[in-house]
């Protein structure tokens, strides 16, 4: 099976490009990231991925002087004006409105396939935006709120991801989820990708491909996953205390996605297309 060629923007730490590639269909070939010390996190762990700091410089043209083509997206652009913490500028704020860089990209690049992450406060402060942007594009999206705790996790961290498919590709209906107890929520969408994405494990045993590079520092935290246990957090203590690389870790950390969410959004969006 080839690869799916995987641009990742707003990277982190690299928890999205994590799970897409633990799915087996993505091979990640850029990441976008602005903050040094999630920099150093990305090159330590993806050591041969080009990578750039500012999404607002980064163009179609840019990528394809360096030779890098790029077949799908993902991403969690800034929530801080969304999330309900904030002040509540919404997606024309001055951070979350770099949506509308990620939109751009989308445009320039035409990828088969678009991930989007943001809290789930975006269904009441810019959801519309965000669709409406997709369709405009040419995208058929389908949406759902995920929780960690959906995967295992011990907390909530709810979060609205978002799958958007380049209009004209075909659904077709997905294999069965190999899980023990599969569940379902309210309907989103028709289509066979957003039944996937609801068929999610409630306490599952996912066999984590973790042979990779990157997959390699998570296996402490995946061996205690398979056992029905999961820590909080990779042994990081709540308190900063002023320290200054821990509390990059801690905001670090704080920003990331839960890998396994996106492994299963990857998982259905192959099977739902037949990729």
């Amino acid at each position: 099976m080839t690869k799916l060629k995987l641009l990742s923007l707003f990277a982190g730490i690299g928890g999205f490009e994590l799970g897409l590639e633990r799915s087996g269909g993505f091979e990640t070939v850029a990441q976008c990231e602005i903050d040094p010390y999630c920099l150093k996190v990305l090159a330590k762990h993806w050591p041969e991925v080009k990578r750039y700091e500012d999404i607002r410089n980064l163009t179609a043209d840019r990528l394809a002087a360096d030779g890098i083509t790029v077949d799908a997206i993902c991403g969690g652009f800034p929530c801080q004006d969304i999330s309900t913490a904030g002040k509540g500028a919404g997606i024309e704020g001055e951070r979350s409105g770099l949506w509308s860089e990620y939109a751009r990209l989308i445009g320039e690049l035409r990828p088969r396939v678009v991930f989007v992450e943001n809290v789930s406060a975006l269904l009441g402060r810019g959801l519309d935006r965000v669709l409406g942007d997709l369709s405009a594009l040419g995208y058929d999206a389908v949406w759902d709120c995920i929780p960690a705790s959906a995967v295992g996790a011990p907390h909530r961290r709810d979060r609205l991801w978002i799958v958007a498919n380049a209009r004209g590709g075909r659904w077709s209906e997905p294999k069965s989820w190999e899980v023990q107890q599969p569940w379902r929520t309210e309907a989103v969408c028709a289509s066979a990708l957003a039944d996937a994405m609801r068929e999610r494990p409630q306490r599952q045993r996912w066999s984590f491909d973790t042979s990779s590079s990157a997959a390699g520092t998570d296996r402490q935290v995946d061996r205690a996953f398979y056992d029905g246990r999961w820590p909080a957090e990779p042994n990081v203590g709540r308190v900063a205390n002023g320290v200054p690389n821990r509390v990059d870790r801690l905001k670090a950390l704080g920003n990331a996605v839960v890998p396994q969410i996106p492994e299963l959004l990857g998982r259905a969006y192959m099977e739902a297309c037949n990729v």
